[in-house]
């Protein structure tokens, strides 16, 4: 609830370049005025606690998308670093159908893969795993499997990939070639349609902010990710995305793997627009 605050001080601060989204008419009006129009999403389940009816109160406020679990177990889903995949709990079954009914996106991108797998099958609505990258790339653990992405993408779904380079193909190493042929790997085996940019890359940042998204507060032990202490801080930033034409580098480099001008737009953008303008709409 402090966070909505912090943001709602913002949006009254800086209307002038933000606004708040709460649905697609929002994104619209937005892309109208030239702002940055912002929703918010949870990387785990942690704003709802254990009431069903708090999913909807988050809805109203704005969280437009909620993961299952980050990484860890939660009360919904198993997370993908646990040694074994419970899959989704019978709460998390419940949630699910009430995150259908009000219009919250269901993201699996740290979550396990039966969990996820199981996502997929409950929910009556398309979800989408919104930053991570094939298992084929890069066997980071919460990167996913031809299954899980057939799955998803069969079932309708959104893969946003990843340019955090731990879990790209060459890590801080990946050029812009790599990260496209890994999308047009993806685009021949689930089509383009399916595949958007969820970048997860923090810019900037200081070292504990790395800290407390891998501990939070449950940890006593340094978690370094991967397992590697080499993980311990931020990767080197990939020079192609570090400045502010990162996504028109993106957009250039798939033209020039074959991408015509409206595949390369869906997988830059509209692909997001138009998941979201079917998924946030409750049901009536």
């Amino acid at each position: 609830m402090t966070r909505f605050a912090e943001w709602n001080r913002h949006f009254e601060k800086n209307s002038d370049l933000i606004l708040p989204v709460y649905d697609v008419e929002d994104i619209k009006t937005a892309k109208e005025e030239g702002k940055v129009g912002i929703f918010f999403g949870a990387q785990n389940c942690s704003p709802i606690d254990d009431e069903i009816g708090l999913i909807s109160v988050m809805r109203r406020l704005g969280l437009l998308i909620m993961q299952l679990t980050y990484n860890n177990q939660s009360l919904l889903a198993t997370g993908c670093y646990e040694s074994k995949d419970s899959g989704v709990t019978r709460f998390g079954q419940q949630a699910i159908k009430e995150m259908n009914r009000v219009g919250m996106i269901i993201d699996m991108s740290h979550s396990a893969e039966q969990s996820t797998l199981e996502a997929i099958e409950h929910s009556s609505r398309p979800i989408c795993i919104s930053h991570a990258n094939p298992t084929t790339a890069h066997d980071a653990l919460r990167n996913k499997s031809d299954t899980v992405i057939s799955a998803l993408t069969k079932a309708g779904g959104l893969l946003g990939f990843s340019l955090y380079p731990f879990h790209l193909p060459n890590g801080s190493d990946c050029t812009l070639d790599d990260f496209c042929t890994m999308i047009a790997d993806c685009a021949d085996k689930y089509g383009a349609r399916h595949l958007a940019i969820g970048s997860d890359l923090c810019l900037n940042q200081p070292k504990s902010v790395l800290e407390w998204m891998r501990n939070g507060r449950w940890s006593k032990a340094m978690d370094y990710g991967e397992g590697s202490a080499n993980n311990s801080g931020w990767p080197d930033n990939l020079p192609w995305f570090a400045g502010e034409k990162g996504m028109e580098n993106i957009y250039n480099g798939l033209l020039q793997h074959g991408f015509n001008e409206a595949d390369a737009g869906k997988i830059i953008g509209q692909n997001w627009f138009d998941f979201l303008e079917q998924g946030i709409k409750p049901l009536t």
